[in-house]
């Protein structure tokens, strides 16, 4: 299968700083030279899907309610033959109350009614919506005018019609990036779970109708948390890079505020050349990078800080900011504390666990450990032999000064930061998530994780869940995913989203809405940490699958990569027996990484095997593993 590199073809757009500009163009020599043909001759990266309805109903005369199954980012059309001029009353919504669409839906749930004039002389109609100002200007990505005014609906409402409607007379005119749901897949023995895995595989597609990644309608901006989420789970359902890639250079000369989202460039860099075996973009933008790594920031212990005086109007000029009067704040995770925020919030320390906002901050030092990490590797792949030297000494530096001085020894838990006594959900799932915590201490801070439950966001999740699992609470991770909960993505499907929403609930952030995919971590915690499924080597030509099944009973998946698609089949026979199997790509191998294998009695397509240490070494085509627990 080969990956999808696309350009968006046949479309001026415009951006905050440039009135008609060429955006979302991928630049020279950013994509495989194999897939360099003329732009014109690409596959146009959008697509629009006429969606009928999956249920409509006569609720009273010339009155009709329509399901179109899931929400969608378009409009509606509507095939109408009438012998008089009339005036239909249209109402589009997101959610229903008692049966009907509800018009004060709250937060940034959208509800539209639309006076819609008909007559004798036209049959078709696209109804005409109204622009929102605020995700249609400033730093919000602004859509092609041949788009027109899209919104996110599910159900339509019509009245005052004088003629029957059917089925047949709507469409929910959907706008989308091209997104193959047949390169993607996942089932389990569990119904809520399996549910989840759609909700946020959906998400994914649903959300990806600008063609950069967003992180909502309320203000269909770029950010980089949010991105690096929607990038993860968009290369876990989909064999597709371009667009990660667009929002990556998007973000050089876009970045946004928080801290940690700027320390989240590395991050997404990373991932990219992991997926798509690319570096171009990395030795394209690798001075740029090295600066959104926050290193002018550095003081001599090898820990940063925004609140030093060394965030100036020269280093928000190298970070890309056009304003340089801007200034970076730590963010941690959002919304903040009742006392901070305008909103009557449910829960009076936000989504932070009451973090205490110190100018060491532990979350913030986490995310630099890691991009230390990250551009010591990428520094050896664009053979910077020094900068490779200086940024691994620079990790480990970072990683001491953490454990030194920002760990509560007593209490064997991470502090919010320098002088912080208090100790929050962040800092310890950061530090789980990132391998810093050291091998003495794995115990008391999985112990403390495990203790708080779900008392981080929806973005939050995805580092407590990555935590988890790299710390071998496969078990825990799964029972999160699977939770029921008002903190739950099962709550999300309860309340009537068919997108992952940018809360847990709407008393959680009242200002919410229902099409947020930085709430979509499930999309790839699911492939990545449950099965597992992870490139080891740039472009996967080695694969590594380390699965934590928990008290799963069966699954399958199937998951893309540049060489095709890696399906797996799990079996739980007996708390005594195991069976997976494991198919791979031409030209691909893998890792399987086993848990105790010393107390296991592996067979391999037949044929029982002895390893020396967790790995069993996978090759192209079906490898079956059968795996026992010794007898004594």
């Amino acid at each position: 299968m080969k990956p999808r590199l696309r350009r968006i073809s046949g479309h001026q757009w415009q951006s905050r700083s440039k009135h008609k500009a060429l955006f979302l163009l991928a630049l020279a020599g950013l994509t495989f030279s194999a897939y360099a043909a003329d732009r014109n001759s690409l596959k146009k990266a959008f697509v629009v899907e006429r969606i009928a309805p999956v249920k409509i109903i006569k609720t009273g005369e010339g009155a009709y309610f329509a399901d179109f199954g899931k929400d969608a980012f378009g409009t509606l059309e509507l095939n109408y033959k009438t012998s008089i001029s009339e005036t239909l009353v249209i109402s589009l919504g997101e959610k229903l109350l008692n049966g009907h669409i509800d018009q004060k839906p709250g937060g940034t749930i959208r509800f539209a009614e639309i006076n819609l004039q008909v007559s004798p002389s036209q049959t078709f109609y696209t109804l005409k919506l109204t622009a929102d100002k605020r995700n249609t200007s400033g730093a919000a990505v602004v859509l092609p005018d041949s788009f027109g005014v899209i919104m996110p609906f599910r159900y339509v409402e019509i009245r005052n019609a004088s003629r029957p409607i059917t089925a047949g007379d709507l469409k929910q005119k959907a706008w989308f990036y091209h997104f193959d749901e047949s390169q993607s897949d996942f089932s389990c023995s569990d119904t809520v779970l399996n549910q989840v895995w759609n909700l946020c595989k959906y998400s994914i597609k649903a959300t990806s109708f600008t063609g950069l990644y967003i992180d909502g309608d309320r203000e269909r901006i770029s950010y980089e948390a949010d991105a690096y989420i929607n990038q993860l789970g968009h290369y876990c359902t989909d064999c597709e890079y371009g667009m990660a890639q667009n929002t990556l250079v998007h973000f050089m000369d876009h970045p946004t505020w928080p801290t940690e989202w700027l320390l989240h460039m590395a991050l997404m860099m990373y991932q990219d050349y992991y997926y798509s075996g690319d570096i171009s973009l990395m030795r394209k933008y690798y001075g740029q990078l090295r600066h959104k790594t926050l290193i002018d920031l550095v003081r001599e212990d090898g820990l940063i800080s925004t609140t030093t005086g060394k965030v100036t109007g020269d280093l928000m000029r190298k970070l890309g900011f056009s304003d340089t009067k801007q200034r970076l704040k730590d963010i941690v995770d959002w919304p903040p504390g009742q006392k901070d925020t305008g909103w009557k919030l449910v829960n009076p320390e936000g989504e932070r666990d009451g973090y205490e906002m110190v100018a060491i901050n532990t979350v913030v030092n986490c995310f630099f450990y890691e991009n230390m990490k990250i551009m010591a590797e990428v520094a050896g792949v664009l053979s910077q032999s020094s900068d490779k030297a200086y940024f691994e000494q620079m990790a480990a530096k970072v990683k001491n000064a953490i454990n030194q001085k920002l760990f509560d020894q007593l209490k064997g838990v991470y502090t919010d930061g320098e002088g912080s006594t208090h100790a929050s959900l962040h800092a310890n799932m950061m530090a789980l998530a990132f391998g810093i915590v050291l091998e003495k201490h794995l115990s008391s801070v999985t112990h403390f994780v495990k203790s708080r439950g779900m008392a981080c966001s929806v973005y939050g999740s995805q580092y407590l869940l990555e935590g988890l699992y790299r710390s071998g609470e496969g078990q825990y991770a799964l029972d999160l995913m699977r939770g029921t909960t008002d903190r739950s993505w099962w709550n999300m499907i309860r309340s009537g989203s068919t997108i992952t929403m940018e809360a847990w609930d709407m008393k959680y952030k009242p200002n919410s809405d229902w099409n947020h995919a930085w709430g979509a971590a499930p999309a790839n915690i699911i492939p990545r940490q449950l099965w597992g499924i992870q490139p080891k080597t740039p472009g996967f030509a080695t694969v590594q699958i380390h699965p934590q099944m928990g008290d799963l009973k069966f699954s399958t998946i199937k998951t893309p990569t540049l060489l095709g698609s890696i399906k797996g089949e799990y079996k739980l026979n007996s708390n005594q027996l195991k069976n997976y199997s494991i198919e791979l790509p031409p030209k691909m191998t893998g890792d399987f990484i086993l848990d105790d294998a010393p107390n296991k009695v592996i067979t391999l397509n037949g044929k029982i095997i002895k390893i020396v240490g967790p790995l069993i070494r996978l090759n192209p085509g079906v490898n079956k593993l059968e795996i026992k627990m010794k007898t004594h």
